[in-house]
């Protein structure tokens, strides 16, 4: 950057004065919130950061110095909480990737499994005959018989190998009516709604690793 377009002492004084203004109110917010989602926090902790990311660039641009603080980027952390400061109802959206490592433990699991179906209606064909020879007929069965939780905590038993996952917990204003969004279930899952979020990334460790110079050896963040 050239001389003449670098911040003055004046403007980056202005800047620390801003964080300090910044610190007071977020402060301020916290002692006087509503409860543990309140929108006051939530816009006194971006005016924060946005404080703060000014003062450290023109400091940097004009003492070539840096501040301790790391602050989140937009692609880092979730947008701005719009939701109701008391949810009264929650949406939960789930993703859960799985690569198929041993198929031919899939189809042996999903063949026990159809063997002991007693529940096939007369004159149905039974998937006992065709799970043994098709992944895809197994995943059918398992995923039929087991709950997505219980698939997570054997998805080994299953020949399956955890890839990343998410978990969403999303605020709404009322519960949805039986039916309601089953042709489009993940429609609805606005960013800015969300409470609270879980992330679980193999990619969490291996940048951590990076960082201190050792192999990534983990599956799970």
């Amino acid at each position: 950057m050239s001389d003449a377009a670098q911040p003055t002492a004046a403007e980056v004084r202005a800047a620390a004065e801003a964080v300090k203004a910044a610190l007071d109110a977020h402060l301020a917010a916290v002692e006087q919130r509503s409860g543990e989602d309140d929108s006051g926090v939530h816009e006194a902790f971006n005016q924060l950061a946005a404080a703060a990311e000014a003062y450290d660039e023109l400091l940097y641009d004009a003492y070539d110095e840096v501040t301790p603080f790391e602050i989140p980027g937009a692609e880092d952390g979730l947008p701005p909480y719009i939701g109701p400061d008391e949810p009264s109802a929650v949406t939960v959206f789930i993703r859960r990737d799985y690569t198929v490592v041993e198929p031919q433990r899939l189809r042996a699991q999903a063949q026990r499994v159809a063997d002991l179906d007693t529940d096939t209606r007369a004159g149905e064909p039974s998937a006992a005959g065709v799970v043994g020879q098709s992944v895809h007929a197994a995943l059918g069965v398992l995923f039929g018989e087991f709950e997505p939780d219980e698939i997570a905590s054997r998805h080994k038993e299953f020949g399956l190998e955890e890839g990343d996952s998410t978990t969403w917990v999303t605020a709404a204003e009322e519960p949805a009516e039986p039916g309601e969004w089953l042709d489009a279930p993940f429609e609805q899952a606005d960013p800015q709604q969300i409470v609270c979020r879980f992330d679980v990334s193999s990619v969490f460790d291996e940048d951590e690793d990076l960082e201190e110079g050792v192999p990534d050896t983990s599956t799970q963040s």
